[in-house]
């Protein structure tokens, strides 16, 4: 089991990888009324300008990875919920569930917070996402704020998601490229349904494998081939942008891979050798000050103790 993310942006995001460890207590930056909790799984993660987690697998295998969705409508201020900042929300996930049945009926069954937005670093607007959650067993969940509302999309089936259109219209455009048949025709430019549509027919034209490096090559041709060539970029909408990085999370071995567009090789962190437990301080691999020190393969062991960022206030 594995899942594959890009991440497309019109600037560049400052990228680093954290990993954090159990027991570290957490506040949602989002004002007075702000979510608390304390995370009970360690978790390496791909942060945005070092004030989001934009992406991560903890130590269970949970992936949550957040897409950026125009049509985001979150829930009014004052509806008295503990509230959380979306640069917070994947980070939530990580810290606190180990499987996505588990993260999909804690927030169904009741109104344990509400997403608050928060600026977009350097830029004048909102942050508007939605979210991507799948674990070892194959499950996954998308969750986005529609009209003030969350809707959940949980199953094996939704195995594919982008930016823009919200989610039930991704899937109704997918039903009409499946009656073509992608070995006919497939959409080729780099709109986001577009890349939806071509992600959605190789994830399952690939074959299904049981070796780790065959289906890892598999999986990162898929995600390149939705990816984005750098330079370009589509003013005002930042889901038609340059692919800045991809991510492929091996589920089952615990493996974390990144692949940064800038870089010639992938490099990747193994969970299973990183201690998690509550003595250790956070860790930070730097990728942004000296990225051609990080030649690649396996960096588990070249991350340096650091406080951790405040997630971006929503307040």
């Amino acid at each position: 089991m594995l899942t594959a993310r890009s991440m497309d942006w019109n600037a560049d995001m400052g990228t680093n990888m954290w990993l954090f460890p159990r027991g570290m207590v957490r506040n949602g930056a989002a004002g007075a009324n702000s979510l608390t909790w304390t995370s009970r799984y360690g978790s390496v993660v791909s942060a945005a300008y070092d004030v989001a987690t934009t992406d991560g697998m903890n130590e269970k295998g949970l992936v949550a990875s957040g897409l950026w969705l125009a049509e985001s409508e979150y829930p009014a201020t004052d509806d008295g919920r503990p509230r959380l900042s979306v640069a917070a929300w994947a980070q939530y996930f990580l810290d606190t569930f180990a499987t996505v049945t588990e993260a999909v009926d804690a927030v169904s069954a009741d109104d344990t917070f509400a997403i608050a937005t928060s600026g977009v670093p350097g830029q004048d607007r909102d942050t508007t996402m939605h979210l991507a959650l799948s674990d070892p067993t194959g499950d996954s969940a998308i969750l986005e704020y529609l009209g003030g509302k969350l809707t959940v999309h949980h199953g094996r089936s939704y195995q594919v998601m982008t930016n823009s259109p919200p989610y039930d219209q991704q899937l109704a455009i997918n039903t009409y490229w499946d009656e073509i048949g992608g070995t006919v025709m497939l959409p080729g430019t780099n709109r986001a349904a577009d890349r939806y549509v071509r992600a959605g027919f190789y994830v399952n034209a690939i074959p299904q494998v049981e070796d780790r490096t065959i289906a890892t090559a598999a999986v990162f041709g898929v995600i390149r081939n939705a990816s984005v060539p750098y330079g370009i970029t589509t003013p005002g909408q930042p889901n038609i942008s340059s692919t800045r990085w991809r991510t492929v999370a091996d589920h089952k071995d615990g493996r974390y891979f990144f692949d940064s567009v800038l870089s010639p090789s992938v490099i990747w962190v193994d969970l299973p050798k990183i201690d998690f437990s509550e003595s250790m301080p956070t860790r930070k691999l730097d990728l942004t000050t000296n990225p051609s020190e990080i030649h690649g393969g396996d960096v588990s062991t070249l991350f340096e103790p650091a406080e951790p960022f405040a997630f971006a206030n929503a307040g």
